[in-house]
């Protein structure tokens, strides 16, 4: 334990209204595009380079997804984590990953480790899954486990 003036630097003060401007700043620039006032705008500062052609599972907290009205507007894609939904009542599947391949979320998975055995095995797949393998063994390399498509 120690006084904090020895720990951190001495910063400027902010006003409530200052701290604010700043936070919302900092949350447009880190979102790239963002709603204000009902319109879609993209931050100034955002990289507007072409996305890599990759297929990847996103995680449901993943910033891409984790507010689901944002993504609904700007992709298209309805996601709800479905693991608090009674099974009858599940769309899809108790923890199911969207499919983001190049700029575009095409599909979903639901991938399963057995820790046990050391094995990624799919559970379902829903939307374009072309290029689904690619992405779970990336996930399969990432786990340190086998990927069993068999």
């Amino acid at each position: 334990w120690d006084l904090a003036a020895r720990w951190y630097p001495e910063t400027e003060t902010l006003t409530p209204t200052q701290a604010e401007h700043a936070l919302a700043e900092q949350r447009s620039r880190a979102l790239g595009v963002y709603l204000a006032k009902g319109r879609w705008l993209a931050h100034a500062g955002a990289d507007d380079r072409p996305v890599p052609d990759r297929a990847t599972l996103l995680s449901p907290f993943d910033r891409l997804i984790h507010d689901r009205d944002r993504t609904e507007a700007l992709f298209d894609f309805r996601y709800r984590l479905e693991m608090y939904v009674p099974p009858a009542k599940r769309e899809y599947g108790y923890y199911v990953l969207p499919l983001l391949v190049g700029d575009r979320i095409v599909g979903r998975a639901e991938p399963v480790v057995n820790r046990r055995t050391g094995q990624l095995r799919l559970q379902g797949a829903w939307g374009d899954t072309g290029r689904l393998d690619e992405a779970l063994a990336s996930l399969a390399s990432f786990l340190g486990v086998e990927l069993d498509l068999g």
